[in-house]
């Protein structure tokens, strides 16, 4: 039978239960264990798909077509395992089971209440991974902050769940904040003492209490907090700020998180700690090489979490080349014919970002002529993808008035057109092409070339693709579709023939990269931008300024 872990949080929000719960599964599986996370989110919404970026940061798509947190991206790259949509539930999706029972008469005419009604649907889906019989401890991050209103059936839901299951069979890990008071010069205690508490006030008690904070616990300080937390002191842990999430698996380790979980929940390890190749990979990330400057064009820049797994996977590619990668973020709205040599002056590659909607197109549009008419490696994704194509029709075939129906429903050359299947659709959640997709590559391609196999599958998340009408002309004027749909025949990818690096795909290969296995499109643009990068310096040698 499996264990549970419930990771809760206390006085403020993004104190990074995400990044805590991710390390200690990976501990845990450097162990031997089998090991899975799951987000439980207190909002209403049935999943993020329909949240705006900047309200909850990306969303991130499994292999099964979910539309999660983003948390579920930090599981996925620190444990290098795939998740599902039993990995995320919100209080939208368990309401709308429990509504749906309801109507179809199978409480007997009961009236419906939180308890039992709504702590059972939690009870029974915090359970669902651990009674799979795949896995040796299942960890659970309870979203939210300890206190909201929105937490309290997930923490009653734990209550009851630790009441129902042998004492050595779950566990609490509260993650806490202890500011520091710059003016005192002190680190504080009290929010942890209240936020734990409140907690307990609850019915839920933490047998291990997370601290964030960005000085060094005295031993002193560990003391009082184990006495007015009731705690042992031992299960007071520091968590410091760090120079990477990476680092805190490491960091978590020399705490001895992961010691303590396991004596807690009576597990013994299968096999020493293996952390090899993490530590391979940290060392390359911590001691570059080199150092190129990479555009990113969008329109969330303002929110770093709003392209969260594209910048993980760039540091994921970065330290396979031992390269730094300075990530440049330029918005499109911003960006005009009249401007983008300036604004893209001094980068060595140009990431355009995926998104929605018509705001910031043609800045995006701009950029993408940019980088095809000067050689810029250029790497293109979903949105970025269709740009690239309707950049290529309007200047090189020559049909200025070129357009996606997303953003001009009435253009005469539609060469982004809405999928066949999305046309009747009248829902916007969850109704998207979702979820993993076989691609076929051509032959001797740069695709082909890049991920050393001709059959891929990769995750989607859009409802317009590539016109196929307009597919021959786009290959003979050397716009190559490389990669192809084998059921659909949607174009999945496509490429600049004579350019030293462009390409564009319709899925989001950043959702597949992590630690262990960095996505190769992500590896080669990175490698790309580094040869452009030597180019320039070997075209215009320091001290030598180029003709005008």
């Amino acid at each position: 039978m499996a264990k549970y872990i419930f990771v809760t949080g206390g006085v403020t929000s993004s104190l990074g239960k995400g990044i805590v719960a991710a390390s200690l599964a990976k501990l845990m599986q450097a162990r031997g264990l089998r090991v899975t996370i799951q987000k439980f989110d207190p909002y209403i919404n049935v999943d993020p798909g329909t949240l705006n970026p900047y309200e909850h940061g990306e969303c991130y798509v499994t292999e099964d077509g979910a539309e999660t947190d983003l948390d579920l991206g930090h599981y996925e790259r620190f444990l290098n395992i795939f998740t599902s949509q039993a990995n995320n539930v919100t209080t939208g999706r368990i309401y709308q089971t429990v509504i749906e029972q309801e109507r179809q008469g199978a409480y007997l005419g009961k009236t419906v209440q939180v308890v039992p009604h709504i702590t059972d649907e939690i009870k029974r889906r915090m359970r669902l991974l651990g009674e799979s019989g795949n896995y040796d401890a299942v960890i659970t991050e309870i979203g939210g902050t300890v206190g909201d209103i929105e937490s309290l059936p997930f923490v009653e839901s734990v209550r009851q769940l630790q009441w129902e299951l042998p004492e050595e069979d779950t566990m609490v890990v509260h993650l806490t904040l202890i500011p520091y008071l710059r003016a005192a010069k002190e680190l504080k205690t009290k929010p942890t003492q209240h936020s734990v508490r409140m907690l307990s006030q609850e019915g839920v008690h933490p047998d291990l209490i997370v601290c964030r904070t960005e000085r060094s616990l005295s031993q002193e300080l560990r003391r009082k907090i184990a006495l007015f937390c009731n705690v042992r002191q031992e299960a007071v842990i520091e968590s410091a700020d760090a120079e990477t999430i990476y680092e805190v698996p490491l960091m978590m380790m020399r705490e001895g998180l992961d010691t303590i979980v396991m004596k807690k929940l009576n597990l013994k390890s299968k096999q020493e700690p293996d952390l090899s190749k993490w530590n391979d990979f940290l060392v390359k990330l911590k001691n570059p090489k080199h150092t190129v400057s990479i555009g990113l064009i969008g329109k969330y820049i303002e929110l770093q979490d709003a392209y969260k797994s594209i910048l993980e996977a760039f540091v994921h590619a970065g330290a396979v080349q031992e390269v730094e990668v300075q990530v440049v973020n330029l918005h499109s709205e911003h960006i005009t014919p009249a401007n983008v040599a300036a604004q893209l002056s001094g980068l060595d590659g140009l990431l355009v970002a995926p998104g929605f909607g018509h705001r910031g197109v043609e800045g995006k549009i701009e950029a993408v002529r940019y980088a095809r008419e000067n050689g810029l490696p250029f790497f293109g994704i979903c949105l970025g993808m269709q740009m690239a194509a309707i950049e290529f029709a309007r200047h090189v075939l020559h049909h200025p008035k070129a357009h996606s129906t997303e953003m001009d429903a009435q253009t005469p050359d539609p060469v982004i057109d809405l999928m066949e299947g999305q046309k009747k659709l009248q829902a916007k959640g969850g109704t998207m092409r979702l979820g993993a997709y076989p691609c076929s590559l051509k032959s001797g391609s740069l695709a082909e070339r890049i991920y050393g196999t001709s059959a891929i599958s990769e995750r989607h998340r859009h409802r317009w693709e590539f016109n196929n009408q307009y597919l021959a002309a786009f290959e003979q004027a050397g716009m190559m579709a490389s990669g192809l749909n084998p059921d659909s025949g949607l174009v999945e990818v496509i490429e600049l023939k004579g350019h030293p690096f462009f390409i564009g795909v319709q899925y989001h290969p950043e959702l597949k990269s992590t630690v262990e296995n960095p996505h190769p499109i992500f590896v080669h643009f990175i490698k790309a931008a580094l040869e452009q990068q030597r180019l320039v310096s070997n075209t215009h040698p320091q001290g030598v300024e180029a003709e005008s």
